[in-house]
């Protein structure tokens, strides 16, 4: 008899990891919130920017990850944006890259103590790719490839991008876990018929919860001289895509203001074009190979470029975390309060 008081089940748990930007923080609350109730997580397999969260758990580094996210303000974030002028994408992401080099050093997948693999999408050959082996840090990079935002990673005759494109939800890699008691999958691209905020979804007690009023009002504010910034640095993203002749280098303020204006719109519309795509291919992999526990975030909390907000979306995964638990398992005594 386990501590559930059934005969048939266990405490080994196969963690799925969608992608979905800066959403994808909620994947270390619901890990923490797995963890407080005596999960033994036993496999990973994640997407895009959950492919990294799952990549540096099964390294073991997500305490120091963690910490790191939550300091980033948007400053700090506009920082980590190393523009270039590849055709192919606006980032390279090298500065991000740099940053979870020196957390995990060159560990190869199969040196992990959690096995994972992390999904990603061959242009050429227009299909899944899964690594299961090979350099951790080269795996995460290929997956978090938004294409047209961060360059493809070429691996022999392979062009790699973001595996969202295909599967933003990778269930299958984790379904030959049979040694699993669960499957647990976690969705931060839901679908919710009308604008769900993140504020609306956290326990009123936690909204107020953080360190100064001042530092709370910073990072809510999607605007401002974040955009402004964000504008600035990605121009050359938008050089050739839509830009009339006017608005080349000596038009007057005014147009290149309105430039500006225009280039944040493409961007906004390139990623919420994404989402959903991923939004709705997720549901087909949910009802496809249907997981004992799904953990869903609705695609609305947040921006998928609004990566200062890590504090808030940690709290939001615990929180819904627990609430799926709960519902699927009510007998487990839960440790998760903060």
């Amino acid at each position: 008899m386990n501590q559930w008081g059934q005969e048939d089940r266990g405490n080994k748990v196969a963690l799925v990891l969608g992608s979905g930007g800066a959403r994808g923080y909620a994947h270390i609350g619901v890990i923490e919130a797995l963890e407080a109730r005596g999960f033994e997580i036993i496999a990973v397999s994640g997407c895009s920017m959950g492919a990294l969260i799952g990549g540096i758990y099964a390294a073991g580094k997500l305490p120091e990850y963690r910490d790191w996210v939550c300091e980033l303000d948007y400053l700090d974030v506009l920082k980590l944006v190393d523009v270039t002028w590849n055709p192919m994408g606006a980032m390279r992401a090298s500065k991000v890259m740099s940053k979870l080099e020196t957390l995990v050093g060159d560990i190869l997948i199969e040196d992990l103590p959690i096995p994972i693999t992390t999904v990603a999408t061959d242009l050429v050959r227009q299909r899944e790719v899964w690594f299961q082996s090979g350099p951790l840090l080269q795996a995460i990079r290929a997956s978090i490839a938004v294409p047209g935002i961060i360059t493809p990673v070429h691996l022999g005759d392979q062009v790699l991008v973001d595996g969202g494109l295909l599967n933003p939800l990778p269930i299958m890699p984790v379904v030959a876990a049979h040694q699993a008691d669960f499957v647990v999958a976690v969705n931060v691209t839901a679908h919710s018929p009308l604008p769900v905020s993140l504020e609306s979804l956290l326990p009123k007690e936690k909204i107020t919860d953080d360190s100064s009023s001042q530092h709370a009002i910073e990072r809510a504010q999607p605007t401002g001289k974040w955009m402004s910034d964000v504008r600035t640095a990605t121009q050359k993203l938008w050089s050739g895509l839509g830009a009339s002749e006017e608005d080349e280098d000596g038009a007057p303020e005014e147009a290149i203001e309105a430039r500006g204006k225009r280039e944040w719109s493409k961007l906004d519309m390139i990623l919420e074009s994404f989402d959903i795509t991923q939004a709705a291919l997720a549901k087909y992999k949910v009802a496809g190979y249907p997981p004992d526990v799904l953990i869903e975030i609705p695609k609305t909390v947040c921006s998928t470029y609004e990566f200062h907000r890590g504090k808030e979306l940690i709290r939001l995964g615990r929180h819904l975390a627990d609430e799926a638990l709960e519902r699927r398992m009510p007998s487990i005594a839960s440790d998760a309060a903060e």
